[in-house]
């Protein structure tokens, strides 16, 4: 009889994800919204999961992430966070949960952490939010920064898609975010050389979505990944599988058991 011990899952830390980058270890992250997707992301070995406000659009059919709330982000981030054995969970701090004043973004990020169990947050905004993203690091919460296309800026840039390129002020947003405290950093629709000029600059990791190959690592909406969203078709999105189709495949098959009497068979029932 074997007397050997199964191997210990070893938790993905904060100060891991700066040794990963030190190593050249690409960092991966995807965005979960519920316990089950983030047990199986968790299972298959994703380092970081994001409970994005996303969620406004993927999950409750909004156009935007703005009507996201505190609570929604808590309800939801509470459920990954009890999924998670190894990932590294966070969560996004919604739109005027931290724009008004740093004291209410300690508030906010103290009820995340306390409410969900999660290990960081994640706040938009750049040399406007240092003072924000200081305050919350001082009050011993880890921060992720994100910079490039802010989602809940949205109606200042006119789209969601609008690639970034004032080059002198990205880096001096990312510069902004490391030096306020920042862990690490997610860059949205830039250049890749930009990117790449930002990654070897900083000392925190650079996490990219539509900012090109030279980021620390790579983070993906899980609907657009799992190709469960398919209306959606920006240049960076890779769909690694087709769950749309085979899920209504699915469905069809059910419906067609159902009415011709295929299903429940005797196998499926009681006796």
């Amino acid at each position: 009889m074997s007397t050997d011990k199964p191997a210990r899952i070893k938790r993905i830390t904060v100060p891991m994800l700066r040794e990963m980058k030190q190593q050249g270890t690409p960092i991966t992250m995807l965005t979960a919204y519920d316990y089950p997707f983030a047990r199986i992301f968790d299972e298959a070995g994703v380092d970081t999961l994001l409970v994005g406000d996303s969620l406004g659009m993927v999950v409750q059919g909004r156009n935007t992430t703005l009507p996201v709330t505190l609570d929604h982000m808590i309800y939801h981030g509470e459920m990954v966070a009890r999924a998670a054995k190894r990932a590294l969970v966070i969560v996004d701090m919604p739109f005027m949960s931290y724009q008004v004043s740093p004291q209410q973004a300690v508030e906010s990020a103290g009820r995340i952490m306390k409410e969900t169990e999660a290990a960081a947050v994640k706040l938009e905004g750049g040399v406007d939010q240092a003072e924000t993203i200081s305050r919350i690091v001082r009050a011993d919460i880890p921060v992720m920064g994100h910079i490039g296309m802010t989602p809940q800026s949205v109606h200042l840039f006119g789209s969601m898609s609008k690639i970034q390129r004032d080059a002198d002020k990205i880096i001096a947003e990312a510069k902004a975010v490391e030096e306020a405290g920042a862990f690490a950093i997610v860059l949205e629709l830039i250049p890749k050389d930009l990117a790449r000029e930002i990654s070897s600059q900083l000392s925190i990791p650079t996490i990219g979505i539509g900012a090109g190959p030279h980021c620390d690592g790579q983070v993906l909406v899980m609907h657009d990944m799992l190709g469960i969203v398919q209306d959606f078709h920006p240049k960076f999105v890779k769909r690694f599988e087709d769950l749309k189709g085979k899920t209504s495949s699915a469905v069809q098959s059910y419906i067609e058991e159902v009415r011709s009497h295929a299903y429940p068979s005797d196998a499926h029932s009681h006796a």
